[in-house]
């Protein structure tokens, strides 16, 4: 029989609100006003920490965008979304919070960021929401 002293976490599960989206770094865009495109960027090795059990969530994170005036320096994304590996969070707060803080920073045309979750217990998840300029949109799919 296993001891449950056995199974505890060894690590600190650390709370959203010690994510600093300060480190996210906009930068200028230099076709603003010229013409809109759509950025996409992937984070195939995302990771944060299941709330409830301690566990580690694995997943892709990406991000869509049409920037207006400023586009994201992608090393700040990366060092930003690395905050996340000890943070425990929910999929579907996950995904409104890395949204609220990347509009916050870069006060896009439009953006959507979905989080694509591997299985656990042999079910995937993926959530997406959406910023259209005014509000946030979520949608959640689990398979």
């Amino acid at each position: 029989m296993t001891n449950p002293s056995d199974t505890a976490v060894s690590y600190e599960i650390l709370k959203p609100d010690t994510v600093d989206d300060q480190r996210l770094d906009p930068i200028d865009y230099g076709y603003k006003g010229r013409r809109d495109i759509v950025i996409t960027i992937r984070q195939p090795e995302f990771t944060s920490v299941c709330p409830m059990t301690g566990l580690p969530d694995y997943g892709t994170i990406t991000i869509r965008y049409t920037p207006d005036q400023s586009i994201i320096e992608l090393k700040s994304l990366k060092f930003y979304l690395l905050q996340y590996r000890n943070v425990g969070i929910f999929y579907e707060h996950l995904v409104n919070r890395i949204l609220d803080d990347l509009v916050s920073r870069l006060r896009p045309k439009w953006m959507e960021v979905t989080g694509s979750f591997t299985s656990r217990g042999g079910l995937t998840s993926d959530v997406t929401v959406q910023f259209d300029g005014q509000q946030t949109k979520e949608r959640s799919h689990h398979a």
